[in-house]
């Protein structure tokens, strides 16, 4: 318990203390010395760059808003009551939750973040005898493992989208080069595995366990879809706004804009814009009606400040490294220390590390891109295997800081300190597994 106090302390002391500005002072720097550029230059690079990457902004947020208002619908949330039925053990139930978890990070890491809080909500209340702060950590694990490798993931389907910032260095890479390669189909299938027999394993004895209390349950927020008036003869208007037809026709509208354009207008069927658009048919076909959809909008809407405070600034930063010829010194910095086989080692790494210091759901890619893809280009590396070295890098320390927990660890009346000693166990295990991996990675 001493040490794992002690990791929590010094980690989130270390968090709080770097976040996106102390990056921008250190892109500055680099502008102003291996750009060889003047501070003026650079100030003015950032300022002309803040606004470079709005559309990626707003695809961005609308993963993270989508994703919580689909995760809250009812029938969502009835299936996630369901599984909380399931479990007969303390270890079942952190089977169920590190499973869930990881599968639904597959799928859209914002539903993994609000589905799995929800999860452990239902299981608490159902099944006693699991330790709150592991089911916390096995929701966490999504965020830490598999979330880059599948199907919201930022920065392979940026590049897999026509007309992304980098189209005209490197083209347009297909989603079958990088999530449905089999390189990262293998690894995923792996790291599931490894971590469904794992994190049921560090389950403390009965004597050791910390159960949730009611008050912590009860704090972990559900929501619930408004009802009409108890009117005898409500308005028009109101019949309308709590139709379920009205959603319904919207789900079947989008979902024939779909089947035609991934099966008959496209070669790029897979995109930002793609998933965005499913996601968003699906959050207003599974909400009973247009006032259950708005209530989730509301709530949802919330989740996104951090996207929108912090993605002008990390715009600023790419436009520093692009207009100094940053990108340039910093690729020769790489080449010097690598090999073609080294290199996914050394992005994996070097990703994650950045990563800790800002967290940023993939959009950090704006910053790391044009150095780390030159570099590769030198060393003869493909740029799928770039991106998805990238990808995994990204979310390899998010395991082990708290910026992605902070909703569910608020909600659940926990600090990050007291579910940190799992995660830096989960972390020692994944991060060698992977990194063997990319070792191994097939030229």
């Amino acid at each position: 318990m001493p040490l794992r106090r002690s990791w929590a302390g010094i980690l989130r002391r270390f968090h709080l203390r770097c976040h996106p500005r102390t990056h921008l002072l250190i892109v500055l720097i680099l502008g102003v010395t291996a750009g060889r550029a003047s501070f003026i230059t650079c100030v003015a690079a950032w300022g002309d760059g803040f606004w470079e990457l709005l559309p990626f902004s707003m695809q961005m947020c609308l993963i993270m808003f989508t994703g919580s208002v689909v995760a809250v619908s009812p029938p969502v949330r009835r299936a996630l009551a369901w599984l909380a039925s399931r479990p007969r053990t303390p270890r079942q139930s952190i089977l169920l939750v590190a499973l869930c978890s990881m599968l639904l990070a597959l799928i859209h890491w914002g539903i993994s973040i609000v589905g799995s809080a929800v999860l452990v909500r239902e299981l608490g209340r159902r099944r006693a005898g699991a330790d709150y702060r592991l089911l916390l950590a096995a929701a966490y694990l999504g965020m830490g493992t598999t979330w880059h490798a599948g199907l919201s993931a930022s920065a392979p389907l940026l590049v897999a989208t026509p007309g992304h910032f980098l189209e005209s260095e490197i083209g347009i890479i297909p989603v079958s080069a990088t999530i449905f390669s089999s390189f990262n189909l293998i690894l995923v299938a792996i790291v599931v595995l490894i971590f469904s027999i794992v994190t049921p394993l560090l389950h403390p004895a009965p004597a050791e366990t910390i159960e949730a209390t009611p008050a912590q349950l009860e704090a972990i927020h559900v929501f619930e879809p408004p009802h009409p008036p108890a009117a005898l003869k409500p308005a028009p208007a109101t019949k309308l706004e709590f139709s379920r037809w009205v959603n319904l026709t919207f789900g079947a509208l989008a979902l024939v804009w779909v089947v035609d354009y991934i099966f008959v207008r496209t070669q790029h069927p897979v995109t930002l814009n793609v998933l965005n658009f499913v996601m968003m048919g699906l959050a207003i076909a599974l909400h009973p009606s247009a006032a259950s959809l708005v209530a989730a909008a509301e709530e949802a809407s919330g989740l996104v400040f951090g996207i929108i405070l912090q993605f002008p600034l990390y715009a600023g930063m790419y436009g520093i490294i692009r207009e100094t010829h940053l990108a340039e010194s910093l690729a020769g910095v790489f080449v010097a220390g690598a090999t073609a086989h080294t290199y996914p080692v050394i992005v994996y790494w070097y990703s994650g590390i950045v990563n800790y210091f800002v967290p940023s759901g993939g959009s950090k890619w704006a910053i790391e891109a044009p150095y780390i893809l030159a570099a590769g280009k030198t060393l003869g590396v493909p740029a799928a295997k770039v991106v998805t070295a990238y990808a995994w890098g990204d979310m390899v320390t998010d395991i082990i800081q708290p910026f992605w927990a902070i909703p569910l660890l608020a909600a659940a009346r926990l600090d990050f300190r007291e579910i940190l000693g799992f995660c830096m166990i989960l972390f020692c295990i994944y991060a060698p597994v992977v990194t063997l991996a990319f070792l191994l990675f097939p030229r």
